[in-house]
């Protein structure tokens, strides 16, 4: 079974083109999916449109009744997935905003194959790219990517930003049985949480790829919800968290890894 992540804030206008390709897609693939929507305090007509797709495809609606940002949205959406998934499911995380072609799932579920835990849709691999960014943000968005390739290096990743990716499930599961409610831990911090799974995933010894993709901000109609200011602000907070030299992650956790991991070989 495939599990698909996506957190909606005022996407009314990205929804009715977004899920038709979604379920197309699984269609075409003949593979069995479900679509998990969390409807994050939207002021518009998501909640309405979200209703009408319930009865053409395989959608379960989450709902906050007030906007509790990306961070709170992606944790639930997550412990949701790990909650119903197996072990060798897959679970998928995606934007709402139509920016994330359902066409590259394909090449996703192909690297899972090879063995990998973790696969991202890469700007940065040969073949990949961005549509209707502007030069400004663009910009902006590599000097990112850079800084975070320098801070946490992590072997196969170059493209940290971005929230299309794949997951095996059994890393996921693994994770949140760690973790806990931790999984997640900045939430607060803007689009933080992007970066902070791959820390987490990164701790547990898990595998990473990219496949090239081609970010469609050309197709995006909502409003940016990033704030840049604070989103910032969370990488830099991260950057302390995991390196502060007296009982940062890297050490807080170790022990906690080592005794959990080695549990469940002894299982």
């Amino acid at each position: 079974m495939i599990y698909v992540l996506l957190p909606a804030y005022n996407e009314e206008r990205s929804l009715s083109a977004l899920l038709p390709k979604i379920n197309h897609v699984f269609k075409t693939l003949k593979k069995d999916y479900r679509l998990f929507v969390c409807n994050d305090g939207s002021r518009d007509h998501t909640g309405e449109i979200l209703k009408e797709f319930c009865g053409k495809m395989p959608l379960e609606i989450l709902t906050h009744k007030i906007n509790r940002g990306l961070g709170e949205t992606s944790r639930d959406l997550f412990e949701m997935a790990a909650e119903l998934s197996h072990p060798d499911d897959v679970i998928i995380r995606m934007d709402c905003d139509d920016t994330h072609e359902p066409k590259f799932f394909s090449d996703l579920f192909t690297k899972l194959d090879q063995g990998f835990d973790v696969v991202i849709a890469s700007r940065f691999q040969p073949g990949g790219g961005q549509k209707g960014l502007s030069v400004y943000k663009a910009f902006v968005s590599l000097c990112a990517n850079i800084f975070m390739k320098i801070i946490f290096p992590i072997r196969g990743v170059r493209e940290y930003s971005c929230g299309f990716r794949a997951y095996r499930a059994k890393v996921v599961k693994t994770a949140i049985d760690i973790f806990g409610n931790n999984f997640i831990q900045l939430k607060g911090l803007g689009f933080t949480c992007t970066l902070e799974k791959l820390i987490r995933l990164k701790m547990l010894g898990a595998k990473f790829t990219e496949i090239p993709f081609t970010l469609r901000y050309d197709q995006k109609k909502s409003k940016s919800k990033m704030v840049g200011s604070i989103t910032t602000f969370g990488y830099f907070t991260l950057a302390i968290f995991y390196y502060w030299p007296w009982g940062g992650w890297r050490t807080g956790y170790r022990k906690k890894i080592r005794e959990y991991l080695k549990k469940t070989c002894a299982e």
